[in-house]
């Protein structure tokens, strides 16, 4: 089953560094599309664990044979993984961390696709899940009419059923006159019994989450009605109302929401965009750039990094302190000679999650386009 990736699990990733071995960071996408069977997968597989075996930084002349002999094992151990104890199980992804000489292994089962990948370092690739952290992780659904009240909260790409308020109540009456109108109000006044009860539990949910979106499934009419009910932080949370055929599993569900939370989410990355660009455009606290957004990782400066999916570059690293720049030279810090990655991107998350920062895909907008793609908000 699929992980909640969070910035806490990635701090502890970006914590580790090689010292006596190498570092292998495996990524593969599991999109049904792409690796329809058991085989598919073996196959692509196979062809990264051999992609990696041949790199540059296995094959380097200056590796020890304790560091050859250690990453074949664990390019070794991570064909028997795959071989043996991997389970799909509605995973779309996965990633594997292993530096068996320095006694680290991670696996992460993820709720979406990733581009396949093999990277070897001091340090484990981390950029490629920054697109998954939070991503509408807990957001809560809830299927509302006036019988129906099932809520669901996301977690790690499904939705699990919190709350069922579902209360069935009495058909029309077959008597007319007075007393048939006197039955239908009474029905009325448990309708909105029923809605009031739903809108509680939805209150009290939204209160005791953390900046959840909520999305609502039912029937038109019956919007008005619940929203009236609904407290002014759960109106605030409400990114959209949406339909589901009666009976829809929670799969289903999750479908019909989806074009809502990817809608919510593009909205956050234009306010995110529209906060850079202000800042960027006042000589505020931004960057933009590799150079200045490097320099000011490396400083500990940066609150959120961003940068357009795909970008990536190489960069140097000082070895001695960790340093990073956009440039060859030495390290303005200790004057040691600053050692080129292929992945300056990596490079940035890592010293960004070192100080505490975050990091932002930009997937909808190109703000970051006529600035190399990349660049960050600042705390000072």
């Amino acid at each position: 089953m699929a992980e909640t990736v969070t910035w806490e699990r990635l701090r502890e990733l970006a914590g580790f560094r090689a010292e006596k071995g190498c570092a292998i960071s495996l990524y593969l996408d599991l999109d049904p599309g792409l690796a329809p069977t058991a085989a598919d997968a073996a196959t692509r597989i196979s062809s990264l664990l051999a992609d990696g075996e041949r790199s540059e930084e296995a094959t380097r002349p200056d590796l020890s044979h304790e560091q050859r002999q250690g990453l074949r094992a664990d390019f070794a151990r991570i064909g028997r993984y795959f071989a043996d104890e991997f389970s799909r199980d509605g995973a779309q992804g996965i990633a594997v961390f292993c530096a068996g000489v320095d006694g680290a292994w991670d696996v992460l089962s993820l709720a979406r696709p990733v581009a396949d990948l093999v990277q070897l370092g001091p340090t484990f690739c981390l950029a490629p899940l920054v697109s998954l952290v939070g991503r509408d992780e807990g957001a809560i659904v809830a299927v509302v009419g006036r019988e129906q009240g099932q809520i669901y909260r996301l977690r790690a790409g499904r939705l699990e059923q919190l709350v069922d308020r579902s209360k069935e109540q009495p058909g029309q009456h077959d008597q007319g006159g007075w007393s048939q109108a006197r039955y239908q109000r009474h029905i009325e006044n448990l309708v909105q019994e029923h809605l009031r009860s739903v809108a509680g539990e939805l209150d009290r949910l939204v209160l005791r989450a953390e900046s959840p979106a909520l999305v609502l499934v039912g029937a038109e009419e019956i919007r008005p009605e619940l929203t009236e009910h609904l407290s002014h932080e759960a109106r605030a949370a409400l990114v959209g109302w949406t339909q589901a055929e009666a009976h829809t599993t929670p799969a289903g569900l999750l479908e019909a929401a989806r074009p809502l939370l990817e809608r919510s989410r593009a909205q956050r990355e234009g306010a995110t965009l529209e906060r850079w660009r202000q800042e960027a455009g006042r000589d505020g606290r931004a960057a933009s750039g590799w150079a200045s957004t490097l320099e000011a990782a490396s400083d500990g400066r940066v609150e959120v990094l961003l940068f357009q999916s795909g970008v990536d570059r190489p960069a140097w690293r000082c070895p001695s302190c960790g340093r990073i720049a956009a440039v060859e030279g030495s390290c303005p810090l200790d004057g040691t000679a600053m050692a080129r990655r292929t992945r300056g991107l990596d490079l940035a998350v890592h010293r960004t999650l070192a100080g505490g920062g975050t990091a932002w895909a930009v997937e909808q907008r190109h703000d970051l386009e006529p600035v190399e793609g990349i660049g960050a908000l600042l705390r000072y």
